[in-house]
């Protein structure tokens, strides 16, 4: 377990920090942030610079301004874990040359400087961190090939309380991972008592979290406490911001109506004095000298008015740009016309398996009538992405039968629908060729890529624009599809976009099949069945 700190203790040091990107766009400028012994959850929009900060901590990239100083030993939790071949357990722990040294030493067999270089704590600190990551019962000469996917995640994590490094940084440390694994990353974080970094869009793994950090174009932000605390924040920002707004649109609207109360108060005056002018019956020295205090009066009045309305337009603008700055990315899905009790799905005693290897699904039977909502959970290679297939009509069974009753589209983590050349009016084109350019711009307007944002490479677009995207070119066509299927659809979206596809699928009338593992979007849409493999 790493070492108690002083929560005072600052492990990384960023001061005053600017860095661009190479096509020279900022995303930092004056960032400042210290990262001591405390669990830091790091979240903000894509493209804001998350795993940039975490590059410049591991001196991968240096910054155009300021300094980051480093003076702890750190310890990262990559996201992809790829054993080279004829690894073993020990080789993904990185232990393996360490303990054939202690093997040499006890064996009266020491090579120079093996007695000095020799850590004789290693093995209590290996079987520590093995049996808190539940592989005690595992040699570690077994070979990686033979570990499942969460058995190799628990070994990295393992080689972390091993290590006993003063701060973890991870990149999104729980994507592609099952429930298992998910499990045994939080794990590792309620236990860890030093310093760590987590960049991240599991809610869940955020609330185990001591702050958050919210990084974007105006810098680092500092929330006391996880996820929970920062979205009732968050909440209470958007509320005074929108407050402001309403205060700002007001306060033009009172110096308008002033100025023309002014304007037409300055009129009938300069009415009278001509009235008065016409007359002749006062001295024409009084009659001039009161058209020169209305003319001054006059100009007073109206750069007064123009300074007011300049100083009320500031405000209107200052407060759109916060409100906008706040504001989650909301978009809406046409009805479906799914009636209720339609028969949408239906597998039964469904089996498949691929020719010369074993079944991956056996017995399974199922119904899906609308408008259900229902999640398909299990394990890493359990069947999630062929059961996905099967529904989909990629691939048929090898035995038993599966029913499609209505149109279905398919939501992946990879939005394979989409092809990265090409811009967002061709990709909506090629995917409903009845539609026209006009009817490809409206329906993609109503998924907020309006007028030249229609004309953007799919390759250019963040996860959660790919993912609106794709979601737009499959229910705008001319008949709108009654079951979308969605695998992993939270993978790569940030926190805001995630939000946007929660509120479009909760408000979706048709039926819903969900591959995830991330429980607060299932509870978000409404899913009310579970399918587990």
């Amino acid at each position: 377990m790493s070492k108690p700190l002083s929560p005072k203790t600052a492990f990384v040091t960023f001061d005053r920090v600017g860095f661009r990107s190479p096509d020279g766009r900022t995303l930092f400028e004056d960032l400042t942030l210290s990262l001591g012994a405390e669990r830091t959850g790091l979240v903000g929009r894509n493209g804001v610079g998350k795993t940039t900060l975490l590059r410049l901590i591991l001196g991968e990239l240096a910054p155009a301004a300021g300094t980051v100083d480093v003076s702890g030993r750190l310890g990262v939790l990559r996201q992809q874990v790829s054993p080279a071949a004829g690894a073993t357990l020990a080789d993904l722990l990185g232990v393996r040359s360490e303990m054939e040294r202690l093997e040499r030493l006890e064996h009266g067999q020491g090579r120079d400087g093996d007695l000095e270089a020799a850590d004789w704590l290693l093995p209590s600190r290996l079987d520590e961190a093995l049996s808190a990551m539940g592989l005690a019962d595992i040699p570690l000469g077994r070979p990686a090939t033979a570990l499942s996917g969460g058995q190799a995640t628990r070994a990295a994590l393992a080689a972390l309380l091993a290590a006993q490094p003063d701060v973890l940084l991870m990149d999104e440390p729980t994507n592609n991972l099952d429930a298992e694994a998910r499990g045994a990353v939080a794990t590792l974080l309620e236990r860890w008592t030093g310093g760590a970094l987590v960049v991240s869009h599991d809610r869940d793994l955020l609330r185990r979290m001591d702050r958050i950090v919210e990084l974007s174009t105006l810098g680092a932000r500092v929330y006391g406490g996880g996820w929970d605390l920062y979205a009732e924040r968050k909440a209470e920002e958007v509320a005074v911001a929108q407050h402001d707004l309403d205060e700002a649109r007001r306060g033009l609207t009172r110096v308008d109506r002033d100025a023309q109360q002014a304007r037409e108060r300055q009129a009938r005056r300069d009415s009278a004095g001509r009235k008065a002018r016409t007359k002749g019956d006062a001295p024409k020295m009084l009659l001039d000298f009161r058209a020169e205090r209305a003319e001054r009066t006059s100009g007073r009045q109206s750069r007064l008015s123009d300074r007011q309305r300049d100083e009320a337009h500031a405000r209107l603008q200052d407060a759109e740009a916060r409100v906008e700055r706040l504001r989650r990315l909301g978009f809406d899905l046409p009805p479906s016309g799914l009636p209720a009790g339609k028969a949408v799905l239906a597998f039964e005693d469904v089996a498949f398996g691929w020719p010369g290897g074993g079944e991956i699904l056996r017995g399974l039977s199922f119904r899906v009538t609308g408008p259900e909502r229902i999640a398909v959970t299990g394990r890493n290679g359990a069947g999630k992405t062929t059961l996905i297939r099967l529904a989909m009509g990629d691939l048929e069974p090898t035995a038993g039968q599966v029913t499609r009753g209505v149109t279905a589209a398919l939501m992946d983590q990879s939005t394979a629908a989409l092809q990265p050349e090409e811009t967002l009016l061709e990709a909506f084109l090629r995917l409903n060729p009845g539609a026209t350019p006009n009817a490809a711009h409206t329906a993609l307007a109503r998924f907020l890529f309006r007028n030249v944002d229609a004309l953007k490479t799919v390759a250019t677009l963040s996860g959660g624009e790919r993912l609106r995207a794709a979601l737009a070119c499959a229910v705008m066509g001319t008949a709108p599809p009654q079951l979308i299927i969605l695998d992993e659809p939270t993978n790569h979206l940030d926190l805001d976009s995630v939000a946007a596809v929660e509120a479009a699928l909760s408000g979706y009338d048709g039926s819903l099949l969900v591959v995830s593992h991330d429980l607060d979007f299932l509870e978000a849409i409404g899913v009310d069945r579970e399918i587990r493999l």
